[in-house]
């Protein structure tokens, strides 16, 4: 199985080969300006085979939990929950998922991430996304499908996440090293257009998401990611990787997987569950 990247050519040779059957590409395409927008997009067209699956609807839960208490712009859903929408979508215990965006795994890592959190190891991300498959002369496809209901159940889980009260304690500790994912300005606490305060978590390093890729929006080679994570953290294990909602952290986290440098953990809530409380420190 493919459990980090595939290209277009090898996911075009698995959808013509006896594999096809076990095999579920889910389109992640979204806009977090226009939560429509990858509705809209998948319709005009996708991959053929693929079925759509929501950022906000699938892959998040509401912001506010339960208990009254902000979670972020983008909370992981309950385990359970998420199982049963892959269930829906057909997805088994030893189904191949294929997860595609157009933005450079910018979406598509997110859902990567969520698979191997309910610990499924049988998914990769497109990479390049559309636009590779589309350059490799593959066409896309406007018809709709559906699926058989899947059997996808929740196992023990093969990554690591940690909560507001872990990041807020290892300020004092200093165990660990916060990688901020969002674009430079955001982290300088410049241009902030989504969440209400600027600035970062005190003591964060930032290594944005798109220095991960290169120029044609694919994965720069392992070798190189190495090299270049290698100048940020010594110890992947004592690393946390977050963002502005959770989301682009987990691309990071899909780019240490390629180079080799497993055992990193999310931070889900990220800057935007971070910032909501105001006794929470914050760095510019």
């Amino acid at each position: 199985m493919y459990t980090s990247l595939i290209r277009a050519g090898q996911l075009a040779a698995l959808i013509d080969s006896a594999a096809q059957s076990n095999t579920i590409i889910l389109d992640c395409r979204h806009d977090l300006t226009d939560a429509d927008a990858g509705t809209r997009a998948f319709a005009a067209g996708h991959l053929p085979g693929a079925q759509f699956v929501h950022l906000d609807q699938v892959l998040s839960a509401a912001k506010t939990g339960a208990d009254g208490v902000f979670r972020g712009r983008h909370p992981l859903p309950d385990a359970e929950d998420f199982a049963a929408s892959l269930r829906q979508l057909g997805v088994n215990a030893d189904t191949q998922v294929v997860a595609v965006d157009a933005h450079g795994g910018m979406f598509a890592a997110r859902l990567w991430w969520m698979l191997r959190w309910i610990g499924h190891a049988g998914v990769a991300v497109l990479d390049g996304g559309i636009p590779a498959w589309q350059s490799a002369g593959y066409a896309l496809s406007t018809e709709q499908v559906s699926r058989a209901p899947g059997n996808i159940q929740v196992q023990s889980s093969l990554v690591t996440q940690v909560s507001v009260a872990q990041v807020l304690a290892n300020l004092e500790s200093a165990e660990r090293i916060v990688i901020d994912a969002r674009a430079p300005d955001r982290f300088r606490g410049e241009n902030e257009t989504m969440d209400p305060v600027g600035g970062h978590i005190p003591g964060a390093k930032n290594r944005f998401f798109k220095d991960n890729l290169q120029a044609d929006g694919s994965f720069k080679p392992a070798a190189q990611l190495s090299q270049e994570w290698a100048q940020l953290i010594c110890d992947p294990a004592r690393a946390i990787m977050q963002c502005g909602s959770g989301v682009t952290a987990c691309h990071n986290l899909l780019a240490l997987e390629v180079a080799g440098l497993r055992g990193a953990a999310l931070y889900p809530g990220s800057w935007s569950e971070w910032c909501a409380d105001p006794a929470r420190p914050v760095e510019r």
